[in-house]
């Protein structure tokens, strides 16, 4: 029997605002979807950091080096994608930010 993955849940400001904004104003569809593709991730693995390397993200998005690289530049200059190298040739591990959201009281 196939199973079915499981199912996630998009912010409603994702879709209203951030794609409108992504592919609208900043004309930079391959962002929207590079942060659609890595909020689902995050989500799956609990918010926290993942190593995604260029290649890693063109080959499940669809996009080229190029545009991945492209459309994450966008997302660091938005706030919306945070990345870091552990080590010089370490894979960068990208955490997904949502400004959107209010701090969790502590």
């Amino acid at each position: 029997m196939p199973r079915t993955p499981p199912t996630i849940a998009v912010e409603p400001y994702v879709l209203d605002v951030l794609m409108r904004d992504c592919v609208g104003h900043d004309r930079q569809p391959a962002a929207f979807l590079v942060y659609l593709f890595l909020y689902g991730r995050a989500e799956r693995a609990g918010w926290e950091p993942e190593p995604w390397s260029l290649r890693a993200l063109a080959a499940e998005t669809g996009l080229s080096k190029s545009a991945v690289q492209s459309a994450l530049a966008a997302l660091h200059r938005r706030g919306l994608v945070e990345s870091r190298r552990p080590g010089p040739t370490a894979t960068p591990l990208r955490r997904v930010l949502r400004t959107w959201r209010r701090p969790e009281p502590a």
